[in-house]
């Protein structure tokens, strides 16, 4: 479709002006954690690392820091295995309600995050008797984390096809042999695709974490929000929310990469 000048150049400008309204925060959350001004007075009348150094001498960033990583690891385990799983059911088989448990399995990601955080919160404490702590918040990280895993190794495998496989099964592989040496190096991008952004996404999420947490566990984001309007926290919190944007964008990009890829070649 051949479009007039005037709407390309429209175009052209929406699109700068969305994205700038996305990122131009951003970067001036970037840029003072860097401001030698601990009041952020704007321009910048010089750059330091002292808030960088400040930050990591802090435990409480230290110690938010270790637990996000924790509970990141230890929800993209679940969700590897889970959504793995789960993919290869719904894609490999033919079973009645084979369409609502695809359903039921995306659905959590959709949900309202203070929805989600209050019914984990109530079946921990009330129904279950499981004290709210670091096993709490993984498995809430891992209601919406198996998400992203489902759905890249669910696309991955319909890309795939089952011409491989079979032919080498014709060839006398058994189902762990082909799965080995077959299916599991073309698809090994697409797990590594949804494992980078099921972390990224526990890293920095704060709602479910807010009521799955319990008294003393602390990730970053609840660090930051905690000491937001702490005067004297300020810069600090620019470093620590400068780091999230970091640790948030790098794993999204590299699953960006690794998802475009065509799974022959891999």
């Amino acid at each position: 479709m051949n479009l007039s000048r005037t709407a390309r150049a429209a175009l052209w400008t929406a699109l700068v002006l969305g994205l700038g309204v996305v990122y131009v925060p951003l970067g001036v959350v970037v840029l003072n954690s860097f401001n030698s001004d601990r009041t952020f007075g704007w321009p910048p009348p010089g750059f330091t690392l002292q808030w960088w150094g400040a930050a990591w001498r802090s435990t409480g960033v230290r110690d938010a820091l270790w637990t996000s990583v924790q509970a990141g690891l230890g929800a993209t385990a679940i969700a590897l295995a889970l959504g793995t799983m789960a993919a290869f059911a719904v894609q490999r088989y033919r079973f009645f309600g084979r369409d609502t448990v695809s359903l039921l399995i995306v659905l959590p990601i959709a949900l309202p995050g203070i929805v989600t955080g209050i019914a984990l919160s109530n079946t921990f404490h009330s129904v279950l008797g499981v004290p709210l702590g670091l096993f709490t918040v993984i498995v809430g990280h891992a209601t919406f984390c198996v998400v992203t895993v489902y759905n890249n190794v669910l696309a991955r495998l319909r890309r795939m096809g089952l011409n491989l496989e079979e032919a080498s099964a014709d060839l006398g592989a058994d189902t762990f042999t082909t799965f080995r040496l077959v299916t599991f190096p073309m698809m090994r991008s697409a797990l590594l695709a949804g494992g980078l952004l099921a972390f990224a996404l526990s890293f920095d999420e704060i709602i479910v974490t807010t009521f799955t947490a319990g008294a003393g566990v602390r990730t970053l984001p609840i660090w930051i929000f905690e000491n937001l309007f702490r005067p004297n926290q300020a810069p600090v919190v620019n470093v620590v929310a400068a780091v999230l944007v970091i640790v948030s964008v790098v794993p999204i990009y590299l699953a960006q990469r690794l998802s475009g890829g065509d799974p022959q070649t891999r």
